[in-house]
């Protein structure tokens, strides 16, 4: 597998991604508990690179801001492409508290999706149709 370190697409990608990945960590959490994922058509992965520069670029974006990291991509899913990075860093016990609950937030939104559930859905920050479309803005070949 080719490195993408010094590849400029995934450079771009990279700065691009990392107020995205900051985001993405609970609010009051010191930067703890993120988690990103984006869902793409495959056709549209390949034309921002493939699968492995998307998973790159996420990779360099989330080690810049500290996290240790586990990446993932797909490409062929029900949803298309994939492509997911996840802080997998020890939460410190002062910040434990916040980020349990965001996680909490997350699973009951998903059973209440899946239970089907009357009435809205819990709200939930940071949903991944959501992180899709912001991924796209960020990485549109206008914005890198």
């Amino acid at each position: 597998m080719p490195s993408y370190a010094k590849d400029p697409r995934c450079i771009a990608m990279s700065e691009a991604l990392i107020p995205l990945l900051r985001r993405a960590c609970p609010d009051g959490a010191g930067g703890y508990g993120g988690y990103y994922q984006v869902n793409l058509d495959d056709e549209e992965a390949v034309g921002l690179g493939g699968v492995e520069l998307i998973r790159a670029a996420m990779r360099k974006a989330a080690k810049q801001l500290g996290w240790k990291v586990t990446t993932l991509g797909w490409i062929g899913t029900r949803n298309g492409t994939m492509v997911a990075v996840q802080d997998t860093r020890e939460v410190p016990d002062e910040h434990r508290a916040v980020v349990d609950a965001a996680m909490n937030d997350k699973l009951r939104a998903a059973l209440h999706k899946v239970w089907g559930e009357p009435g809205p859905a819990p709200v939930q920050r940071g949903s991944v149709p959501l992180m899709t479309q912001e991924f796209r803005a960020a990485v549109a070949p206008s914005a890198i």
